[in-house]
């Protein structure tokens, strides 16, 4: 693997859970220091680094939180019941290995199972298994068992899975959504660190994205830029199951700039940050895709509203499979993503 793939595994393999991002965030802090002036975390848990410029203030927002599940009963065997924590597709989970974090910090791995279909009839074969008739097995052999292995009510569910490449230029693993969005910022501080810059940048990985843009809408609220981008994942149409006129962005084909999401219930990028991104791109060369989303939101939504409405937009890496274990993405466009922030934080200044 190359250095950016390499980065990308280190914070693609790492547990974070909505709400619970403390050891993603830990690893982001200590890649931030050497590169601004200072880094803090904030009482929502939100990493926030600044590196002061004389020029406008840029916010780069990406997410540090995954979807999971959380423990909800542990029944007299040790099987464990769970409600999922952000948008699970049911058919993605079942089947799949898991890990259980213990009260003591310890990952416990284990399986979703269900009941098995040579048990059921041929009605019940045709229907989708819902999560909630789904369980974990971790190995406890009772209730007590799973107390004395540190598992309880409120226990930490996340995916067992590891970043590889498929390939010669993308990777799958899980969480890529919106690690990918965390390693873009981070490149992109790597290529400025030598560089003069007008702007001051703050850059935030924000909690709790998958389940409401809530650590977006507090630290917005706190730093107030005057201009931010939200860096994050995107559906392509380049696979079986989704339409070019759904979606005619393709992964390998460049970084993707938003020009409205979730059909306006999103974000709609205001005109000047679309043609601060768009000839930013041109100007240095990097190819570009842009889209016009009609579902799913990002940090940007809550972002571009918060007090009297801050201009934002988004940079995308195309991203297969999304809220699932076997996320895909190419290496190039995470390269070209971080290029293309870089570039726009050093253009800012002529623009804002």
């Amino acid at each position: 693997m190359n250095d950016i793939a390499a980065l990308l595994k280190t914070f693609s393999d790492a547990h974070g859970l909505s709400g619970y991002e403390d050891d993603v965030a830990e690893l982001l802090r200590r890649e931030l220091e050497p590169l601004v002036d200072e880094v803090s975390i904030d009482r929502m848990g939100n990493v926030i680094g600044v590196r002061a410029g004389e020029g406008p203030t840029v916010m780069i927002a990406a997410h540090m939180d995954e979807i999971g599940a959380m423990v909800s009963h542990v029944d007299d065997d040790g099987y464990l019941k769970m409600v999922p924590v952000g948008g699970w597709s049911d058919q993605t989970i079942l089947g799949q290995r898991v890990m259980v974090h213990t009260s003591d910090g310890r990952l416990l791995p284990g399986v979703v199972g269900s009941r098995p279909p040579h048990m059921m009839d041929a009605e019940e074969r045709k229907r989708l298994i819902k999560t909630k008739e789904m369980f974990v097995d971790c190995g406890a052999t009772s209730a007590v068992n799973a107390r004395e292995l540190g598992i309880a009510v409120g226990s930490l569910i996340t995916l067992d899975r590891d970043l590889c490449l498929l390939g010669n230029d993308f990777v799958t693993g899980k969480a890529l959504d919106n690690r990918a969005g965390v390693v873009s910022m981070i490149w992109a501080l790597r290529l400025l660190k030598d560089k003069p810059v007008r702007a001051t940048i703050q850059a935030v990985g924000t909690v709790q994205e998958e389940v409401g843009l809530k650590g977006a809408r507090t630290s917005a609220y706190g730093l107030d830029p005057d201009v931010a981008i939200a860096t994050d994942v995107t559906i392509p149409g380049d696979n079986p199951g989704v339409t070019k006129s759904e979606s005619p962005v393709a992964a390998g084909k460049g970084p993707t700039i938003t020009i409205i999401d979730a059909a306006g219930r999103g974000v709609i990028s205001p005109r000047p940050v679309l043609r601060w991104l768009r000839e930013t791109a041109e100007a240095a060369s990097i190819p570009y895709q842009v889209q016009v989303g009609n579902g799913g939101n990002t940090d940007a939504t809550a972002i571009s509203i918060t007090k009297s409405g801050i201009p934002c937009g988004v940079i995308s890496v195309p991203t297969r499979y999304i809220h699932s274990p076997v996320e895909v993405l190419s290496l190039r466009d995470l390269e070209q993503s971080a290029a293309l922030i870089a570039a726009a934080i050093e253009s800012a200044h002529k623009y804002f």
